[in-house]
């Protein structure tokens, strides 16, 4: 699964109706450039693959504020915000060894677009699959004796097991802090947003611009 698909989607789906420009400044606030393929030249190129499958619409509008040729705005599509929903569902409950660690961290930005029950329920679903993972490494690989038992490949499935036991951990723990209410889910009103206000200095852009780009 790419993250860059669903960052897009949710992006877009945030505001409505937005820019390329909007889309790449948001996902800069978020610090997905830095931990993801969501670059400047791969956030447009998706807008425009995203729209030529259906799951987002074209709006031509305007020409910017500074003059310049007319930007397209997109709206995610009823296939689209299908896609979305089913990435984001998918990604919360893959295991480590299935998923980049991108994928995830998109997943768990956008997991409150779920109903708190649902998001839940796809995260125990996630720890009985890590537990699956844990145990079929163990048919194989005995904890105890330490990697040594297997030369230095048994490194590799050390790796898999902390990584295992890092994964159910990290996942009991969000499930604790959800049922305990934290964070605002679909449904129970207005959910914490992270985008930033129009005109609002974005203090993680990169800089670089493409054409279209609001001054």
């Amino acid at each position: 699964m790419s993250a860059i698909r669903m960052l897009v989607l949710g992006a877009v789906r945030q505001h409505g109706r937005a820019h390329g420009y909007q889309v790449r400044n948001d996902l800069e606030f978020w610090g997905a450039h830095e931990w993801s393929n969501a670059k400047p030249g791969s956030i447009y190129h998706a807008l425009k693959q995203l729209a030529k499958q259906g799951l987002l619409h074209e709006h031509e509008t305007a020409p910017s504020t500074a003059g310049g040729p007319p930007r397209t705005e997109y709206e995610i599509t009823e296939r689209g915000a299908e896609e979305f929903f089913a990435l984001l569902r998918s990604a919360l409950t893959a295991v480590a060894h299935d998923q980049k660690s991108d994928v995830l961290s998109s997943a768990v930005g956008f997991m409150v677009d779920l109903p708190r029950e649902e998001v839940v329920s796809l995260l125990k679903e996630r720890v009985r699959a890590i537990e699956g993972w844990r145990h079929s490494i163990t048919e194989y690989y005995t904890p105890e004796d330490g990697p040594e038992q297997l030369g230095h490949i048994g490194e590799i499935m050390n790796l898999w097991l902390h990584s295992a036991d890092a994964g159910e951990e990290w996942t009991k723990s969000l499930i604790e802090r959800i049922e305990n209410g934290a964070y605002t889910f679909a449904g129970e009103g207005e959910p914490f947003v992270a985008v930033l206000a129009d005109g609002e200095e974005n203090p993680f852009a990169t800089g670089e611009r493409h054409p279209g780009d609001e001054a």
